[in-house]
C-alpha cells in the first residue's frame, strides 16, 4: 500500500510543480533523460541478474509481448481507418502494450495473491515488459515518431538504448556475485525510478487536454484495462486450457495500467505527450477499481 500511496503522491507534487511554475516548462525533459539513462538500466541489472527462468513460467513471460504485438496491430488499423497523427497512433500502440508490471504489478500481486505470486511477476515484468519496451517497443515508437528515423537509426537506437545495454550486462554477469556496494548502490539508483517517471507524468498532466483526447483515451484504456486481459484470459485459460496459480498471477498482471518508463520513452522520442500522459494517469486511478473486478474474475481460474 506504501507504494500505491507513493506513485499518486509523486502524481500530485508534479502537477502542483507546474501549476505553481516552481520549475521550468521543460523541466520533465532532464527528468526523463536521467530515467532513461540511469534508473531503468540500474533496474535492470539489479532484477535480471537474480532472474533463473523456469520452463513453467514460459507462458507468463510470453505475455507481455503478445499483449503488445496485439496492441501494435490493433491501433496500426484503428490509426488507419480514423486518420489518426502517426504520433496518436504510436502513444496507443506503445503506452497501450505496454502494462505496469512493476511499480503497480508487484505491490497489487503481494496484496491478492501473497508473497508467493511475487517470482511470477519479477519474470513478467523483466524478461516480458522491459525487454519488449528494450526491443520492438523502440522499433514502434521510432517508426511513429515526428521526426524522420531510418532503418539504420531505429536499429542503432535499439543496440544503443540503455536499458537494453544494461540487460545485456546483467545476463552476462548472472553467474558472478555482486559485491553488497553494488547492489545498494543498484537499489537507490533504481529506487528513483517510479518517483521521477510519476512526477515527469504529472508535469505534463493537462487536465484541460482531455477535450482533444477523450475518444483515443478511451480506445487506449479501453484496451489496455479491458481487452488486453480478456484477450490473454481466452487464449491461455479459453484456448491452451491453463490453470492455477501461475496463470492467474500473469492474467492480473495482462490488467495492469500502462507502464511509466515506456510512457516517458515514448514521450522522449514525440510521441503524443499529452494523451501519453493522461494515459498513465487516468489509467493508474481506473485500474485501482479495475484491478479488483478481474481479481474476483480470475479467481476461479
Amino acid at each position: 500500500m506504501d507504494n500505491v500511496i507513493m506513485l499518486f503522491a509523486c502524481l500530485a507534487i508534479g502537477m502542483a510543480l507546474r501549476w505553481f511554475q516552481r520549475v521550468p516548462d521543460n523541466a520533465h525533459t532532464s527528468l526523463n533523460a536521467f530515467i532513461i539513462h540511469v534508473s531503468l538500466p540500474a533496474v535492470t541489472l539489479l532484477q535480471i541478474h537474480a532472474v533463473h527462468l523456469a520452463p513453467a513460467l514460459l507462458y507468463a513471460v510470453l505475455m507481455p509481448w503478445l499483449l503488445f504485438t496485439a496492441s501494435a496491430a490493433l491501433f496500426w488499423l484503428v490509426g488507419s481507418a480514423l486518420r489518426l497523427p502517426p504520433t496518436t497512433t504510436g502513444a496507443l500502440a506503445v503506452v497501450g502494450g505496454l502494462g505496469n508490471t512493476s511499480f503497480i504489478g508487484l505491490p497489487m500481486i503481494e496484496s491478492f495473491y501473497g508473497s508467493s505470486g511475487m517470482p511470477v511477476g519479477i519474470m513478467i515484468d523483466q524478461l516480458g515488459t522491459y525487454l519488449v519496451l528494450s526491443t520492438i517497443g523502440i522499433f514502434v515508437i521510432c517508426h511513429y515518431s515526428d521526426t524522420a528515423v531510418s532503418p539504420r537509426e531505429i536499429a542503432k537506437r535499439i543496440v544503443t538504448f540503455p536499458p537494453l545495454i544494461a540487460l545485456v550486462i546483467a545476463a552476462a554477469l548472472m553467474p558472478v556475485s555482486y559485491p553488497d556496494w553494488v547492489v545498494s548502490v543498484l537499489n537507490r539508483l533504481g529506487g528513483t525510478l517510479a518517483p521521477l517517471a510519476l512526477v515527469s507524468v504529472g508535469l505534463q498532466l493537462r487536465p484541460g487536454a482531455l477535450r482533444g483526447n477523450r475518444g483515443p483515451l478511451a480506445m487506449g484504456l479501453g484496451y489496455k484495462l479491458v481487452l488486453a486481459p480478456l484477450l490473454i484470459t481466452l487464449v491461455y485459460a479459453g484456448a491452451i486450457g491453463l490453470r492455477g496459480p501461475t496463470t492467474q498471477v500473469t492474467l492480473f498482471e495482462a490488467a495492469m495500467a500502462p507502464q511509466i518508463g515506456g510512457a516517458i520513452v515514448a514521450i522522449q522520442y514525440g510521441l503524443n505527450a499529452q494523451l501519453i500522459s493522461l494515459m498513465v494517469g487516468v489509467g493508474t486511478v481506473l485500474s485501482f477499481i479495475t484491478l479488483p473486478l478481474w481479481w474476483s474474475a480470475f479467481s476461479v481460474l
